[in-house]
């Protein structure tokens, strides 16, 4: 039996100031290979390269990651601040419109990080550019030495760094079969007003929103904030996540 199709989608970045690429972080393409048992198929973050209706025509759902830029505020009734710069505007176009076309034609859809604001912008939500400077809100992103730099070890940046709190018989609690779980933490804006059909699943001990379903949705629509492509091969919370993307996927291609 032929695996199931994943498209990963893409993110404008320059290399060596020059070459203008499409990237797509390893872990995620290792997620969806390894626990999801899927084929990750990268495509452009951009409109003019890709064709929503021959993509959703090739793969079997839809992993939408995170990345360095912000959502543009624009695609939410507010200003841009240099300060919050970069932005991937082109990126924004294309997961916007595509999560409106995977939600309505029952496409699986996992929005992480950037993905699962993506997804509450979609829906009518608008986001905070840094979630940490609202009242009683931890700081969320990643853990920095005395000096600022990055944490140089990979297994403190991803390290699991507080505790989500999820929705009583909602779709998180079932899956994963818990009250409670505690997650990594690697961003810096995040929710601040739910989308239209956006039910919250998850809220952080500062009250920050991690887990969010589309309500009515007619196939998988489920974003994370933080970033469970990191260690799904070992991570029990993770794992059940791309697990269930996973059999929502080959259902999906036994359907179509």
């Amino acid at each position: 039996m032929t695996k199931p199709v994943v498209g990963v989608i893409g993110n404008a970045q320059v290399v060596n100031d020059r070459h203008n690429v499409q990237l797509v972080g390893q872990r995620n393409l290792r997620a969806v290979a390894e626990v999801a048992g899927a084929l990750p198929l990268m495509f452009a973050g951009t409109p003019g390269i890709t064709d929503i209706d021959a993509l959703l025509g090739a793969v079997d759902g839809i992993l939408l990651t995170g990345a360095r830029a912000n959502v543009h505020p624009t695609c939410f009734g507010v200003e841009p601040d240099p300060k919050h710069e970069p932005y991937d505007q082109e990126r924004d176009a294309m997961a916007l419109a595509l999560i409106e076309a995977c939600v309505e034609r029952g496409v699986p859809l996992f929005g992480i990080c950037r993905g699962f604001q993506e997804m509450n912008v979609a829906f009518g939500g608008s986001l905070h550019p840094e979630i940490r400077e609202l009242p009683g809100r931890m700081n969320h992103r990643m853990p920095r030495l005395e000096n600022g730099e990055i944490h140089p070890d990979p297994n403190v940046v991803f390290a699991d760094r507080h505790e989500v709190r999820l929705k009583a018989d909602g779709v998180f609690a079932k899956l994963l079969g818990r009250d409670s779980i505690r997650v990594n933490s690697l961003h810096g804006q995040g929710i601040l007003e739910p989308g239209e059909r956006v039910v919250i699943e998850g809220i952080a001990e500062d009250g920050t929103i991690e887990a969010i379903c589309i309500a009515d949705a007619p196939g998988f629509a489920l974003g994370v904030q933080w970033h469970a492509e990191y260690d799904p091969q070992s991570n029990p919370i993770n794992r059940a996540l791309f697990k269930a993307f996973g059999t929502a996927l080959v259902e999906r291609k036994h359907a179509a």
